[in-house]
C-alpha cells in the first residue's frame, strides 16, 4: 500500500493527472467523435446491405460434363469487382495524419457472393447466391462455359431451418488457412484435369465430397458455404531508407514477394569468416524451393477473393452423428497441399453459438456487422477447384443431373 500510495503523491503523477483532467474537454471529445464515427459507418453500411435485393440461383447440371474447372475459373474472373465500396481511412503512421480514401459516405460495400453445396432429402444442390443485380452476369458466364445447364431462381432452402436443442442435432464449422494466404492449396491444375484425359483417368478433387454428402440419408442435411469477396487488402508500410510511406498487400502480394526473397536469400552463400575468400555464386535451389518459388508467383498472379467458408450439418437427435461433420472436413482436405491447406477455427457441435453461425449462413454474411468472420485469400484457380460442375467422373445417384439435353423444335412440323 505504502508503494502505491508514495507513487500518487508523487508531484510528478499529480501533474499528469492535473493536465489529464483540465485537458478532458479536448481528448474526451476527440474519442467521442471517433466512437460515433465507427457506430454510424457500421449503421451506414447495414442499412445499405439490408436495402439490397438478393436472390438464390441452382444449377441443374447435365449428365455429361467434359469442361476442366478452368471453365468455372472464367466465373470467378468475371465477379472480381471493386468497386462500390464507400470508405474513409486516416493513416496515423506519419503526421499530419493521411486521408488514405476518402468517398461518399454513403455504407456501400463491394458486392460478395456465397457458392453453396448442400446434400437435402438425399440430393446434391450446387447454389450461387447474390445480388440480383449481378444475376444476369452470373447466367451468362455459366451457360458460355456450360452450354448445358439449366439456372433457376429458387427460393432459400435455409429460410424454413430454425435451430431447437431439444429435438435437433448441430454441427458446424469456420474453416481457415492452415499457413499463410500466399502459399496455395492443391489445385485443379496440380491434378492434372487442365488436360483432358479419358474418364477412367480423370481425377476431381470434389468428387469425394460430392459421394460423402450424396450418402446422407434424407431427413439430415449438409450445408457448405463459400462466401467472397474482391481483395484489395492494403497497408501502410514506411520505408526504412527514404520514410517515404507506400499502401502495399501485406497479406497476399506482397506476403507471397516476402517470402520468395526468403528462400532466394537461404540460397545464397553465408558471409565469409576472418581470412576466408568471398563466395559470389549461390547455391542451387533445392527441387523443393524451385516448386515454391513457382507456385506463389503462379498463386499470386491471379485475382484473389477475400474468402470465408462454413459447413454446417444437422439431423433430428435420435440420428444425429456428429463423425459426419468428420467426413465433411476430410472430403474438404483433398485440396489440402503440402504448402497449404485447409483447418478448422473452430467447431460448434455440443456446445458453442449454433444460432449464431446458422444465422450468418443464412444472412451469408462474412465480411461485415456481426457476420464478421475468419477469412483468407484464395485465387480463381483455387477457387474453382474447390466449387466447379464435377464431370461425369461423380456418378452418385442422389446427384441430381439433367437427364437429357433439350433442342428446339424442327421448323417443318406441319401447323
Amino acid at each position: 500500500m505504502s508503494s502505491i500510495y508514495s507513487f500518487f503523491s508523487n508531484p510528478g503523477v499529480i501533474l499528469a493527472f492535473k493536465y489529464l483532467y483540465y485537458s478532458a474537454p479536448v481528448w474526451l471529445s476527440f474519442c467521442l467523435v471517433v466512437l460515433w464515427y465507427e457506430v454510424w459507418r457500421t449503421y451506414q453500411r447495414v442499412a445499405f446491405i439490408h436495402k439490397q435485393t438478393y436472390t438464390l440461383l441452382e444449377i441443374k447440371i447435365p449428365k455429361e460434363i467434359f469442361k476442366s474447372p478452368a471453365a468455372m475459373e472464367f466465373l470467378f474472373n468475371s465477379l472480381y469487382q471493386t468497386f462500390g465500396e464507400d470508405d474513409f481511412k486516416i493513416k496515423w503512421d506519419r503526421w499530419p495524419p493521411k486521408i488514405v480514401k476518402h468517398h461518399h459516405w454513403t455504407g456501400s460495400v463491394r458486392p460478395w457472393f456465397s457458392f453453396e453445396i448442400c446434400a437435402i432429402d438425399g440430393k446434391v444442390h450446387f447454389f450461387i447466391w447474390t445480388r440480383a443485380g449481378s444475376k444476369a452476369l452470373i447466367e451468362s458466364q455459366l451457360y458460355s462455359q456450360y452450354p448445358g445447364v439449366e439456372i433457376y431462381e429458387v427460393p432459400d432452402y435455409t429460410l424454413p431451418v430454425s435451430y431447437d436443442p431439444e429435438t435437433m442435432g448441430l454441427w458446424c464449422t469456420e474453416l481457415i488457412l492452415s499457413k499463410a494466404d500466399a502459399f496455395p492449396i492443391k489445385t485443379y491444375i496440380d491434378y492434372g484435369m487442365d488436360k483432358d484425359p479419358k474418364d477412367e483417368y480423370r481425377i476431381d478433387p470434389l468428387t469425394p465430397l460430392i459421394e460423402f454428402l450424396g450418402g446422407l440419408p434424407p431427413g439430415q442435411q449438409a450445408w457448405i458455404q463459400i462466401v467472397i469477396t474482391a481483395h484489395k487488402a492494403t497497408d501502410a508500410v514506411k520505408d526504412p531508407k527514404t520514410g517515404k510511406v507506400e499502401m502495399k498487400d501485406l497479406k497476399w502480394s506482397e506476403s507471397a514477394k516476402e517470402e520468395i526473397k526468403n528462400i532466394l536469400d537461404k540460397a545464397k552463400p553465408p558471409k565469409p569468416k576472418e581470412g576466408e575468400a568471398e563466395q559470389n555464386a549461390p547455391r542451387s535451389l533445392t527441387d523443393g524451393e524451385k516448386d515454391t518459388v513457382a507456385a506463389l508467383e503462379r498463386s499470386v498472379s491471379k485475382k484473389g477473393f477475400d474468402t470465408g467458408i462454413r459447413a454446417i450439418y444437422f439431423a433430428p437427435k435420435d440420428v444425429f452423428n456428429v463423425a459426419t461433420g468428420g467426413g465433411i472436413t476430410a472430403g474438404i482436405s483433398h485440396f489440402n497441399s503440402s504448402m497449404n491447406g485447409f483447418k478448422g477455427n473452430k467447431v460448434i457441435d455440443l456446445d458453442g453459438d449454433k444460432e449464431g453461425i446458422l444465422d450468418a449462413y443464412k444472412n451469408r454474411g462474412y465480411f461485415y456487422a456481426e457476420y464478421k468472420g475468419p477469412t483468407f485469400v484464395l485465387n480463381t484457380e483455387e477457387l474453382a477447384t474447390i466449387f466447379h460442375l464435377p464431370a461425369g467422373v461423380t456418378t452418385s445417384p442422389a446427384f441430381d443431373r439433367i437427364g437429357s439435353k433439350k433442342a428446339q423444335a424442327p421448323s417443318n412440323l406441319p401447323q
